[in-house]
C-alpha cells in the first residue's frame, strides 16, 4: 500500500485503487484544500477488471485514469483481504456522481453534461439546477456523429467546465474523455454510464437495503435474467480472490 496525498492506494490485479473510507472522504479528496482535482475518475468493479484482462485497449484506457476507485463490493472485499485493516469502503459511482454534483452546486463549480438521450440529459440538467443550483455550462446528448466530436470538445473547452460527466457506457465514454482531455485538460472527467437515467427516474435502481448488503448485482440479475452470462464470468474473479491472485 502507498499513500497519495490524503488517500491510500491499494493494488488489485495491477490496478492502483484509491482507498476512500466513505463518501465524505471521497469528496474531501477531490476538493482537497478547496481546489478541485483534474484528471479522470473511473469506477472499478469485478466485471471491469475482467474486461480489462481480455481487452488491451480498455486496459490502457482505464490504466491511464488518474483516479480509480472501488465501485464494486467484490473489489472492496479483495482489498480488505489483501490488506488486513484497510479502511476502504465501496463508493458507488452513481452515488459519487450525485454527491459530487451537490458539492459542485455549493462550490459553484462549472459542470458540462455529455451522453444519454436528448430528453434525459435535458431533464438531468434541469433537476441539477433545481435541487442543488448546479452551474450547468453545457449539455450534449449521446447522439452525435464522429464528425461532431471536435466541435463538442471545443464547446466543452470554451465553456470553462471544471467537471465533465459522460454517460455513454464503456468503452465509449472512456475513449471520449481521453480524446476530450487533449483539447481541454483542465477539468475533472467522470464516466457515469446510465446514471442520468437513474437520476431522472427513467430506470429504477436496486433498493437501498440491497445496495447496503452488496447485492445490487443480484437485484439487476433478477430484474434482467439475460444478464446471467455476464454474472457467470464473475466466477473467474472469485477464483482469483479466493486463491490469492488479487
Amino acid at each position: 500500500m502507498t499513500e497519495v496525498k490524503d488517500a491510500p492506494v491499494y493494488q488489485v490485479r495491477g490496478l492502483s485503487l484509491l482507498g476512500w473510507r466513505d463518501m465524505a472522504h471521497a469528496l474531501d479528496y477531490l476538493y482537497a484544500d478547496g481546489h478541485l482535482k483534474q484528471g479522470t475518475l473511473v469506477a472499478i468493479n469485478a466485471e471491469k477488471i475482467l474486461t480489462m484482462e481480455a481487452d488491451p485497449q480498455i486496459a490502457e484506457l482505464i490504466g491511464a485514469a488518474e483516479f480509480k476507485y472501488a465501485d464494486g463490493i467484490s473489489v472492496v472485499r479483495s482489498v480488505r483481504k489483501k490488506y488486513p485493516g484497510a479502511q476502504v469502503s465501496r463508493v458507488a459511482g452513481a452515488d459519487l456522481w450525485e454527491a459530487l454534483m451537490a458539492r459542485a452546486g455549493r462550490e459553484g463549480s462549472r459542470v458540462f453534461l455529455v451522453g444519454g438521450r436528448p430528453e434525459v440529459v435535458e431533464e438531468t440538467a434541469q433537476k441539477l439546477r433545481r435541487e442543488w443550483q448546479v452551474n450547468i455550462v453545457g449539455a450534449q446528448d449521446g447522439y452525435f456523429s464522429v464528425a461532431d466530436r471536435q466541435a463538442l470538445f471545443e464547446r466543452i473547452r470554451d465553456s470553462g467546465a471544471q467537471i465533465v460527466t459522460v454517460a455513454m457506457g464503456s468503452p465509449r465514454q472512456e475513449i471520449l474523455m481521453r480524446d476530450c482531455r487533449q483539447v481541454h485538460p483542465h477539468a475533472l472527467y467522470m464516466g457515469v454510464g446510465g446514471t442520468y437515467d437513474v437520476f431522472t427516474g427513467h430506470v429504477k435502481r436496486a433498493p437501498k437495503l440491497w445496495q447496503d448488503l452488496g447485492l445490487e448485482w443480484l437485484y439487476r440479475l433478477l430484474a434482467q435474467p439475460s444478464r446471467i452470462r455476464r454474472q457467470l464470468r464473475l466466477l473467474r474473479y472469485l477464483a482469483w480472490h479466493y486463491s490469492g491472485q488479487i
